[in-house]
């Protein structure tokens, strides 16, 4: 295995919460919350290559895993997946939760998969507490038209939880 491939192994399992949480955001099933998983780590793979450290690795993989969960949503064939490379060997992760705890995430997840896909990426970024400025920079528009669609974003998931 070469250093490159290495370096990219290491990375993945260090920040594949981040592709946990999209999947998880994006697909309402487990097994096409793995599909989803695979998909951006394929795509992660091949785009890794064009990642010359300018930004943080996370912030890199924000940005490809949010724009391939987009892609892959509105795509209706699923791709094929590598079966034998070590992409597969990927599998998410399990986290401990208590009962409770993944009852109200459970239902949290439910209101955010009704939400369009670009309210969704509003709200990830919200939850994993990008600044106003980080997320214009990321969705490339002004930090005012952030505050304008995150507050939309937010207003719609509080509507879809109330009403449930």
């Amino acid at each position: 295995m070469d250093g490159r491939h290495r370096e990219f192994l290491e990375k993945i399992e260090k920040h594949k919460g981040i592709i946990f949480k999209i999947s998880k955001m994006y697909m309402d099933n487990r097994e096409d919350q793995e599909d989803l998983f695979q998909e951006i780590t394929f795509q992660v793979w091949k785009a890794f290559a064009s990642f010359k450290g300018d930004s943080k690795f996370s912030t890199w993989l924000y940005r490809v895993s949010l724009n391939t969960a987009i892609v892959f949503l509105k795509s209706e064939k699923k791709r094929s997946f590598i079966e034998h490379s070590e992409l597969s060997d990927f599998k998410i992760a399990q986290e401990d939760y208590d009962h409770e705890k993944e009852e109200k995430l459970h239902k949290m997840y439910e209101a955010i998969q009704q939400l369009n896909p670009i309210d969704k990426a509003f709200i990830f970024y919200y939850l994993e507490d990008f600044s106003g400025r980080e997320i214009a920079q990321q969705m490339g528009i002004s930090e005012a038209n952030i505050r304008v669609k995150m507050n939309r974003a937010k207003n719609k998931l509080k509507d879809i939880l109330s009403n449930s």
